[in-house]
């Protein structure tokens, strides 16, 4: 009884010092890159689409990354990957404030893209792999806060900070913030080493877990769409202050971070008890209607009902989708499913921002808006055309063979 009371814990040491780690690095990133559109376009007259290739390189280097980097976990250890990544990310973040130029910008937000995509394949993959797959959904709805609110205060704080304090402040702070990471694992012992693969295991289970999970496309592109709204957000949301003369456009994200607060575990136990379809659909109309609504806005009350409505929606399907995809796999894909749901959310916003940065230079930010909201009219029909012609994606493993080959990987508690 107490084995698997033992074996069906959430709020182990190890999950929740993971989720803090996954909270600074997310926080790092999104501090940084909110406010890279109004510093590259005010530092270097760059036009939209150079202030879109900011964002779009980034995105690109981290999603190469995740496919080397999951690679890399079947012969390098993940303890020292995972640093490795950390110390690539925090030399990157202060070496941003050094660059002279639109090109070696370029090169270090590259470099920082090596850095983020490794330590956020591994991080996840570590968390997905002490959840019990029962409380999968709710458990990587916790988790995902991490990720969503830093989403959400993340660029809060950096145009703040960009505001008060200058770029090169800015950059400190965000190389500071990645950097704690490391003491927090050491000290907590999050990360344990991974015993050595016998020989005849390695000859065994090559052919297994070179297998590709076909049922990861559907919600990976459901991700990516998702992803393009909120690239119009990140890259652009600055910029639209100006251009409809609202100071106050920062708060967007605080109002947007309370909603997802709320929202984060229920989607997660919605998902668990009824499936993704109960999530996603009603969800991505509340997308839409944030979108249009954000079109429109002109005064402060709009826009906090807008980010009201985006914190519903954005913070009920991205962990639905990953829960989704994790749930559709064994153990042994876990790191390859949080790959391809962290490189959908990058590629989303890597193709979001050159998109809609066009858009936005051959219309306006207001117009710009209307079509993300079209972005999310995509997503439903998708869901729908691909879900009910199909009926393939969402069927999960075999629980107790799945929850069996996790407890025999890694133990529940750390």
């Amino acid at each position: 009884m107490q084995l698997r009371e033992k074996a069906e814990a959430l709020w182990t040491k190890s999950f929740v010092s993971l989720t803090i780690c996954a909270l600074l690095l997310f926080l790092n990133l999104h501090m940084l890159l909110s406010s890279f559109s109004a510093y590259v376009k005010n530092e270097f007259q760059a036009s939209d689409l150079q202030v879109s290739l900011v964002t779009s390189v980034f995105a690109v280097a981290a999603i190469l990354t995740r496919f080397l980097t999951a690679a890399l976990l079947k012969k390098v250890s993940r303890n020292v990957l995972l640093f490795i990544g950390l110390i690539i990310a925090t030399i990157m973040t202060g070496l941003n404030s050094f660059a002279d130029s639109i090109g070696i910008l370029l090169i270090v937000r590259a470099g920082y893209g090596v850095g983020f995509g490794i330590a956020s394949t591994i991080l996840p993959t570590l968390v997905s792999q002490i959840i019990p797959l029962k409380r999968m959904g709710e458990g990587i709805g916790y988790f995902g806060l991490s990720s969503s609110l830093a989403m959400s205060i993340g660029p809060m704080i950096g145009l703040n900070v960009m505001e008060l304090s200058g770029f090169v402040t800015l950059t400190m702070i965000g190389a500071i913030t990645v950097l704690l990471i490391v003491p927090i694992l050491l000290l907590t012992r999050s990360v344990p080493s991974v015993p050595a693969v016998k020989e005849e295991e390695k000859t065994a289970q090559p052919k297994e877990r070179a297998k590709f999970n076909r049922q990861l496309l559907f919600p990976a592109l459901l991700n990516t769409v998702l992803s393009i709204t909120y690239s119009g957000l990140l890259s652009f949301i600055a910029l639209f202050g100006e251009f409809v003369h609202l100071e106050q456009v920062g708060l967007f994200f605080l109002f947007n971070a309370v909603t997802i607060i709320i929202i984060r575990p229920v989607s997660g136990r919605i998902f668990d008890r009824r499936g993704h379809a109960a999530v996603l659909i009603p969800a991505a109309v509340l997308v839409v209607a944030s979108m249009t609504a954000l079109s429109y806005t002109t005064s402060l009350p709009l826009l906090i009902l807008s980010a009201l409505l985006y914190g519903l929606g954005f913070g009920a399907i991205q962990p639905t989708i990953q829960a989704w995809m994790i749930r559709t796999s064994t153990p042994e894909q876990y790191g390859a499913a949080n790959s391809m749901f962290y490189n959908s959310t990058d590629f989303g916003v890597a193709i979001g921002a050159i998109l809609l940065g066009a858009i936005a230079s051959a219309t306006d930010y207001a117009v710009m808006y209307r079509y993300s909201a079209g972005f999310m009219v995509l997503f439903i029909v998708l869901y729908l055309v691909l879900f009910f012609f199909t009926r393939k994606p969402g069927k999960p493993v075999m629980q107790e063979q799945a929850k069996q080959e996790a407890q025999a990987s890694v133990p529940a508690e750390m």
